[in-house]
């Protein structure tokens, strides 16, 4: 087999390579035989049909399986010869082909990036301190209360902590807000919307400007959408809003004791507290452990610079692009705005994609030379963890799987999330004190 390589630039190879007659024959011989054995054709016993017959029958057939076997093989060696380390399945051009033929093809091969691997044990990191104060405990205990919240109508004014039962509509420059924004149809018009009346909850500065009204009472309430409103047509602009209170409806927050603990299945409320302390201090070492690992990373990063391979860059690219529209979908924001912002979301997707490539190739590098592997056990564990979130029979995700190369990326998850221990036992951590309180 002859190859020879072309430098195509960073990270892009052209293979050209040949395979003698001999080896394209004796495939073809192979193949042949192979579809002698199970060949049914009229007149003839299964096997028996005669070689000519197969082949005017089959031909094409036997060509496809041909290309199939000796392609990805010659292909494969190739690379094994030139020490090449592909990144991804290449592109391939058949140039000749056929029996009593060289084979000859050309490959345009991604690559993977050449690097030396910098220092990465004994990484510099900071860890903040877990501590969960009584206070940390009564905010999610609160947060527990709202859930349990009941909601009783009462005969008097608008209160802070109320709820306020309204019907209303909105203006913007003297024409309703749909006209200045279409898809903000909720904040043109309302009925019996229920608001709580505290500070920040819908239209920064509503809610205020509803105390002391009584059920019945119409109100004009003046506000200024900010910077931040979700509907970007909105931000700056002024809005006029004609309220009429329906209805006033006080909450209630159900006491904290054993009768409560016993409904989020606690035998008393220390019990209770107890869990919540334990969940929180999970929760709280688990953001430590990714901020660790976050650092890591970002340390890796400025150690070392390469190039990478533009296929993997662009499809991680169009992955955290997909990834942000989502996002901002599912906050709300109007199609039309993100369009607006197609090409800034498109720079910093990119970024953030070579970001990503990058640190999959230092991880898997080190992978290689601290030997950490993946066990199909593990593969497996992880798909009965998945089929049991997902309510799915496994046999069924099994095969949703396999269609989407799925366990391939199963498998770069669990090898990275390796390396990642490693690297965390390895590093050289201070502990630090908590920049925020725990969060409930």
């Amino acid at each position: 087999m002859n190859v020879t390589v072309e430098n195509l630039g960073p990270c892009k190879k052209l293979l050209r390579v040949e395979l003698d007659i001999a080896a394209v024959d004796a495939a073809f011989d192979s193949v042949t035989k192979e579809f002698q054995r199970h060949a049914q054709l009229p007149g003839f016993r299964p096997g028996k049909a005669p070689r000519d017959l197969v082949l005017k029958s089959f031909g094409s057939r036997i060509d496809d399986e041909v290309k199939k076997k000796l392609i990805p093989d010659s292909y494969q060696k190739a690379l094994e010869q030139q020490k090449i380390r592909a990144a991804v399945y290449p592109d391939i051009e058949e140039i000749q082909f056929g029996r009593g033929q060289t084979l000859q093809f050309a490959a345009t091969v991604e690559t993977q990036p050449e690097f030396e691997l910098p220092e990465y044990k004994g990484l510099p990191v900071k860890r903040e301190a877990v501590v969960i104060g009584d206070a940390d405990v009564d905010k999610a205990l609160n947060v527990l209360r709202e859930q349990r919240t009941d909601y009783k109508d009462v005969a008097r004014p608008v209160a802070a902590g109320d709820i306020a039962v309204v019907n209303y509509t909105g203006t913007c420059d003297g024409k309703p807000i749909t006209e200045t924004a279409p898809t903000a149809r909720g904040l043109t018009e309302q009925k019996a919307f229920w608001i709580r009346c505290e500070t920040g909850q819908f239209i920064p500065g509503f809610t205020e400007q509803l105390h002391g009204m009584n059920a019945g009472e119409k109100r004009t309430v003046n506000v200024d959408f900010p910077q931040d409103f979700v509907a970007a047509q909105l931000v700056g602009k002024k809005g006029i809003y004609e309220v009429e209170l329906v209805q006033v409806k006080e909450r209630l927050l159900p006491e904290l004791n054993d009768e409560f603990a016993k409904g989020f299945g606690a035998e008393s409320l220390e019990k209770l507290r107890a869990g919540i302390k334990a969940d929180l201090e999970a929760d709280r070492n688990t953001k430590a452990s990714r901020a660790v690992r976050d650092q890591i990373i970002q340390s890796l990063l400025g150690k070392v610079s390469f190039d990478l391979p533009e296929s993997i860059v662009l499809q991680e690219t169009r992955s955290v692009v997909y990834n942000i529209v989502q996002e901002n979908q599912q906050r709300g924001i109007p199609k039309e705005a993100i369009e607006q912002q197609k090409d800034a979301i498109f720079a910093n997707a990119n970024a953030s994609a070579k970001d990503r490539v990058k640190a999959m190739f230092l991880l898997n590098r080190i992978a290689e030379k601290e030997g950490v592997k993946v066990e199909q056990q593990e593969i497996l564990e992880r798909v009965q963890a998945m089929a049991q979130q997902y309510q799915m029979p496994i046999q069924k995700l099994i095969k949703q799987l396999e269609e989407r190369n799925g366990f391939g990326e199963i498998h770069e998850q669990i090898l990275v999330g390796k390396v990642l221990d490693f690297l965390q036992l390895q590093a050289s951590v201070e502990e630090v004190p908590a920049s925020t309180p725990a969060a409930a």
